[in-house]
């Protein structure tokens, strides 16, 4: 199901729609507040409410592109819009949200929007640890150390750090990522283990490879969003979303904000889940 199959959440977003203003999802300081006045998560049945959320923040961009604008002004938009979604999900009560935040792939990228990414990663981080707190969600790093940058590696731990006693809402801060790289050096990793004696060949299972991925405790995703118009999940928790339900958005990510991420919520509560599951439903049957 796609955004346009599903009616709009009660109340009607303010901001929700192509075309809509980014800005809006921050107060006159500049920051995101938890609570936005007038809005209001949909009232969803009990056990429909996706446990762990993970977003695609794609079309950063091509919106800025689109408005004359180089892409690192689309990155610096798309920070609002990441903070309202955190926002939104505390409200709604997702218990794990994960953003694609830096991929592996993501170092083929020009020189000058690497460094812009980096860097800018940092200052979100450092501007915005605070207000996670103050919020609930404890901040977890996701990914492999190689080639990130010290500087943002020592940040993100920072804010794991100052949000380790948070039990809201985890944020997954998936930077130097990549589904691959994760199942490749979890495989690894067991490899190395057989070898030494530590672990028996005939005993490693699909609970056995979960112990070796990049953080081991991560619920299997639910729901699975990706913006700006592409249908694909482009190397992202590949493991823990074997069985996560689709949900791509034409809007881009600086237009997407928590009313969006509300309309995806209700659209999965509709959904059949089965897991592999079937029931016979042939009448008379």
């Amino acid at each position: 199901m796609t955004a346009d199959q599903l009616p709009a959440p009660a109340p009607a977003a303010s901001r929700a729609g192509a075309g809509a203003d980014p800005a809006d999802a921050a107060g006159p300081d500049g920051r995101v507040p938890l609570h936005r006045p007038g809005l209001e998560p949909p009232a969803l049945a009990a056990g429909t409410v996706p446990g762990h959320v993970a977003c695609v923040m794609d079309g950063n961009g091509r919106w800025a592109n689109a408005r004359g604008l180089p892409r690192t002004e689309g990155h610096r938009v798309g920070e609002a819009t990441m903070m309202d979604v955190i926002a939104g999900a505390v409200e709604i009560g997702v218990e794990e949200l994960s953003v694609y935040a830096f991929s592996t792939e993501n170092w083929r990228r020009s020189p000058a929007e690497v460094r812009f990414l980096m860097g800018f990663t940092r200052t979100v981080l450092r501007a915005q640890t605070d207000d996670l707190l103050e919020w609930g969600v404890r901040v977890r790093w996701v990914g492999r150390e190689p080639r990130l940058w010290k500087s943002v590696l020592s940040e993100v731990r920072r804010s794991e750090r100052i949000t380790a006693g948070n039990e809201r809402m985890v944020l997954n801060m998936c930077l130097n990522y990549g589904g691959r790289a994760e199942i490749a050096d979890a495989a690894r990793a067991i490899a190395l283990d057989v070898e030494a004696g530590r672990l028996k060949a005939s005993a490693v299972n699909d609970k056995t490879v979960q112990r070796y991925l990049y953080a081991p405790t991560m619920r299997d995703v639910d729901l699975f969003i990706r913006t700006g118009g592409e249908q694909r999940t482009s190397n992202f928790l590949m493991w823990s979303s074997a069985y996560a339900e689709l949900y791509f958005s034409d809007l881009p990510w600086p237009e997407f904000d928590r009313t969006e991420l509300w309309r995806a919520c209700q659209a999965y509560a509709h959904r059949d889940r089965r897991f592999g599951g079937a029931v016979d439903a042939v009448a008379g049957q």
